[in-house]
């Protein structure tokens, strides 16, 4: 069984969260698959303030709030769907704060995540409002943790990207050429992640020889 968690960095419920869950759906019922979905809505999530904290002492984060809760479902998967609206030309604060906070895990406890894969999509007000950029920059975010990156098919190339023409859900619903290429790379990171599964078994299997 290979999990897909999906992660969205947006401090709403709207459009984001809809293409995420609709990415989730889409995989229901796919044989050993399993998904789950979180969000940083709501959520108290300070950034690292590079205090060197968990480098020094070998262990997690020193600062309490919402993040260790997130981390511990964040580190339960296998294949993670990285979501967020585009803020600034780039991904949402709150998500950067996020990994910002996972620098125990690539720093301290590497081995949790050198095997696990990521694919990332965003979601823009206007057809060409920083859709790439913001992709590219939570792309950044999980090489940075060490996480391996699952591209798109054709049409999204490096993820997925959305146009919601500030519309929220019935935005991007209009949008069938962005929801088809969130779809396609749904289907390509689940692919991957079952690759990644069965390839664990069989160097298992391989090792006990």
């Amino acid at each position: 069984m290979a999990k897909i968690l999906a992660v969205c960095g947006s401090p709403r419920n709207q459009a984001t969260e809809y293409v995420l869950k609709k990415a989730l759906e889409h995989l229901e019922g796919r044989e050993g698959i399993e998904t789950e979905f979180i969000t940083v809505r709501g959520k108290k999530i300070a950034p690292c303030n590079g205090c060197g904290y968990c480098k020094k002492n070998k262990t997690w984060c020193c600062i309490q709030d919402d993040c260790q809760e997130l981390l511990e479902k964040f580190m339960a998967a296998d294949a993670y769907l990285i979501g967020s609206p585009v803020y600034c030309y780039s991904s949402t604060p709150q998500i950067a704060a996020f990994f910002s906070r996972m620098r125990p895990l690539f720093h301290v406890y590497p081995e949790l995540m050198r095997d696990k894969l990521g694919s990332a999509l965003a979601v823009g007000g206007t057809r060409n409002g920083g859709e790439e950029m913001a992709v590219n920059n939570l792309l950044a975010m999980m090489m940075a943790r060490g996480i391996n990156i699952v591209c798109n098919e054709v049409y999204g190339y490096a993820g997925g990207f959305v146009w919601s023409q500030d519309k929220g859900p019935d935005g991007v619903e209009m949008d069938q050429p962005g929801m088809n290429g969130v779809l396609k790379l749904a289907d390509k990171l689940a692919d991957m992640a079952l690759i990644r599964e069965y390839g664990k078994k069989a160097l298992a299997c391989a090792a006990d020889q």
